[in-house]
């Protein structure tokens, strides 16, 4: 998938505006052609029982990268991630946290014991300041 990204962007490399964020904009491309596969992966039929057949899958149609590849980019784009969030307050990080696990602000107000509209706000906050310290990855 990586290698892929590259080949694209050197296609279209005339599309890119120098003085951007030229990350994002790998990181678009790279985002797009994800979703590209896994929707047409998607589209493909599914048969179950013993007369399962698993389709023959070339290496460039794969939907997913490799192991390898799967975790150079966690290792990368994971600590930055991981910076950002310690970078947050514990009350920005928990309500963030929290989110991420699916809680409602009303749910999220009960596990921490505060009204919902600080939930909101501390969300709001703190969605905002990882927007900010993630800006690299915005498109």
């Amino acid at each position: 998938m990586v290698q892929e990204t590259y080949a694209r962007s050197i296609k279209a490399a005339g599309q890119f505006t120098p003085g951007t964020n030229l990350k994002a904009w790998l990181f678009r491309i790279l985002r797009n052609t994800f979703i590209s596969r896994y929707r047409r992966e998607r589209s493909n039929p599914v048969m179950g029982g013993l007369d399962t057949v698993m389709p023959a899958v070339s290496a460039e149609e794969r939907p997913f990268m490799d192991a390898v590849e799967l975790d150079r980019l966690r290792k990368i784009v994971g600590a930055e991630l991981e910076a950002a969030l310690m970078a947050l307050s514990e009350d920005a990080r928990t309500v963030i946290l929290l989110d991420l696990e699916g809680l409602s602000e009303r749910e999220v107000a009960e596990v921490i014991g505060c009204p919902a509209g600080t939930v909101k706000s501390r969300l709001a906050r703190a969605r905002a300041a990882l927007r900010a310290s993630l800006k690299d990855y915005a498109a």
